[in-house]
């Protein structure tokens, strides 16, 4: 009988290790997912990293090293073109169009990169329509055209051609043009620095923030009316919309909404100081100064450092904070002031 019972025990612990113990293969995939989950950790904390701010005197320093002599409308294009290269060339390089781990997984940083390429590609088209042209039926520069044109290139193809090299075509068109505007004996190249050619662009970044403003303030749902057909009895609208309806941003999006403003400000916040230098005696004439700079000011606290290993949602006047609501103020506040910047501008 106790042979039988040590017997029977035999075989049921055998049986149980059969099932608890996973096979050889199973065993190796699992070490294999750990190994490269290890690898790929560090390397996406790197990748997720935005590139540091620059100065108008690194622009400087850097026109001086290229030999291009600083006159009006060089600091402007020379940050545009320092804008994009630091899509190109901030670590990990550029993220959008990954589709290898651990990139592939991200979202904040090709975000935040199509932020910047909002701006990027809108001042490239005030550059190309107004501020090189002194009027509406003179010649566009082919340099420019050229720039745009590669602005505007998909951002998230991966091959065939790659995103990156269109975008550094663009940047090559942008310093030839540049190397062409410090030069006296190629006045085919100019830069108008003119009120209305700050105007207009300015008109295109109000509307920007305007509509991130609007997203981010989505990010706790709110109720809004239909004001599209306000003030205007004749006017009409394609299709017919609800009077009354609530809007709020998908818990999955907040993340995306809030480094899309971050890479938009830092691009406007950048393209700002050069203009500030560039347009400096159109702006002291209409008194005017003072207002960029306090838009620059105003803009400035969203780059502050975000200490959050997320971006918080709180609602109301509760315990958690808002992060998007936060930026969503700064934001509206740099708005109203630069439409009234363009009004000062607008005046005779």
């Amino acid at each position: 009988m106790k042979e039988r019972l040590k017997s029977l025990f035999a075989r049921s612990k055998e049986t149980l290790e059969t099932r608890t113990t996973p096979p050889a293969f199973t065993r190796l995939a699992l070490y294999l997912t750990v190994a490269i989950g290890l690898l790929v950790l560090p390397v996406g904390l790197y990748f997720n990293q935005t590139p540091d701010g620059f100065s108008i005197a690194s622009i400087e320093a850097k026109l001086e090293e290229q030999n291009i002599r600083p006159v009006v409308g060089t600091r402007s294009v020379a940050t545009l073109s320092r804008l994009t290269e630091s899509l190109l060339d901030k670590p990990g390089g550029y993220l959008s169009n990954d589709v290898l781990p651990p990139s592939v997984f991200m979202d904040n940083v090709p975000r935040w990169e199509f932020g910047v390429l909002v701006q990027c590609r809108d001042f490239a088209r005030a550059l190309r329509n107004t501020m090189s042209r002194s009027q509406s039926q003179s010649t566009e520069d082919q340099d420019l055209v050229t720039a745009e044109n590669q602005l505007y290139f998909d951002s998230q193809s991966w091959l065939i051609p790659q995103t990156e090299s269109e975008y550094r075509k663009g940047i090559e068109a942008l310093d030839r043009y540049l190397a062409r505007l410090g030069d006296d004996a190629r006045p085919d190249a100019q830069f108008y620095a003119r009120a209305d050619n700050l105007s207009i662009w300015l008109g295109e970044v109000e509307t920007r923030l305007g509509s991130l403003s609007q997203r981010l303030s989505a990010s706790v749902g709110k109720r809004q009316l239909d004001t599209g057909l306000a003030g205007d009895g004749a006017a009409r609208q394609s299709t017919q919309t609800a009077s009354d309806q609530t809007i709020k941003t998908p818990w999955l999006q907040l993340d995306d909404v809030f480094y899309e403003a971050r890479g938009s400000t830092y691009a406007i916040l950048h393209l700002l100081e050069a203009v500030d230098t560039d347009f400096a005696d159109v702006l002291e004439k209409k008194n005017a100064r003072v207002s960029l700079r306090q838009i620059i000011r105003e803009l400035e606290p969203t780059q502050d450092t975000l200490y959050s290993p997320m971006i918080l949602n709180g609602g109301g006047f509760g315990v958690l904070a808002n992060h998007s609501l936060v930026m969503a103020s700064h934001i509206s506040r740099a708005n109203a002031a630069m439409s009234d910047l363009r009004q000062l501008l607008e005046q005779g």
